[in-house]
């Protein structure tokens, strides 16, 4: 029995004295939970800031992702626009180098042509111009034939002052001068004699032109329609137009006109400057024309050119 106390006191007293340890103990881990309590807190905090800043970055990776991914849809789609453009530029290029190519040789034909075309062009200026120099010698020199058969009527008219206006009259055709002569004056009916006073008209009209060594003169012998009289020293009024002429032309020679610078001619009825039958139609038929012309030597030496 006694030993059992002891036993129980002896227990008793390891139990307090066990007691006593452990609670220090505890007071060293209540301070150590305490701190490591406080030391979760701080890295509970830490964590969730961390967490937070975590989930930020991920959130900022996700949208990095998500731009990423996007920007590479676009470079495939700029990808393959480029290797469109460039597959079509070097389509464009290669037609463009045809095109310069064949451009180059066309517009080496066409300068060509453009330089010949250009020598053509100055070749006819050339002419034109030379062309236009004999143009204005021509019309200088029409002038003065105009100016020259002006003056020639003017001094024939003047010389025939005293003669009738119907036997007689002076005009300008085709740049020369008809002088027209009736029969009346000159011969007689059927005659190729001229009456005296016809050969006083025509020594006045030598006397005014003998001297102008630049003038040509034909003679032209007109008749009527009526047939000559058998027995007659001519045949018909042909040869006695032809034979009126050359007595006409034979005393313009005798009174000075140079006989190189006369022709006579005759046509006969053939050239009426009247139509019909009548009485005074057939007295204008009848007639000689005298036609002076200024030569035109210096004319046709211009033409000839």
């Amino acid at each position: 029995m006694m030993k059992k106390l002891l036993f129980v006191v002896v227990l008793a007293t390891c139990g307090l004295s066990s007691c006593i340890v452990s609670k220090k103990k505890f007071d060293e881990l209540s301070r150590r939970k305490s701190a490591l309590e406080t030391e979760k807190a701080d890295c509970e905090e830490s964590l969730k800031a961390k967490q937070a800043e975590l989930d930020k970055f991920m959130a900022l990776n996700e949208a990095l992702l998500k731009d990423t991914s996007e920007l590479g849809a676009e470079l495939r789609v700029a990808q393959a626009n480029y290797e469109t453009l460039n597959d079509t530029y070097q389509k464009l290029l290669k037609t463009h180098n045809k095109i310069v190519s064949n451009n180059q040789s066309e517009l080496s034909k066409m300068s060509k042509d453009l330089s010949e075309r250009e020598l053509k062009i100055n070749t006819l200026e050339n002419e034109l111009n030379e062309r236009e120099r004999r143009v204005r010698e021509l019309e200088h020199v029409l002038a003065r034939k105009d100016s020259a058969v002006n003056a020639i009527k003017d001094k024939l008219t003047k010389s025939l002052l005293g003669f009738k206006d119907k036997d007689i009259t002076v005009k300008v055709k085709d740049g020369k001068v008809y002088v027209s002569l009736s029969e009346q004056l000159l011969f007689k009916s059927g005659s190729i004699k001229v009456d005296e006073k016809g050969v006083e008209a025509l020594k006045k009209l030598a006397e005014a032109i003998k001297d102008d060594k630049d003038l040509n003169i034909t003679v032209e012998g007109h008749t009527d329609d009526v047939p000559v009289n058998k027995g007659a020293n001519f045949d018909d009024n042909w040869e006695l137009s032809v034979l009126r002429a050359t007595s006409i032309t034979k005393i313009l020679v005798s009174n000075g006109f140079p006989p190189i610078n006369i022709m006579p001619a005759g046509h006969g009825e053939f050239m009426p400057v009247a139509e019909g039958k009548s009485a005074e139609a057939r007295r204008l038929n009848r007639r000689t024309e005298i036609i002076v012309s200024p030569k035109l030597d210096e004319l046709f030496k211009l033409l000839n050119k």
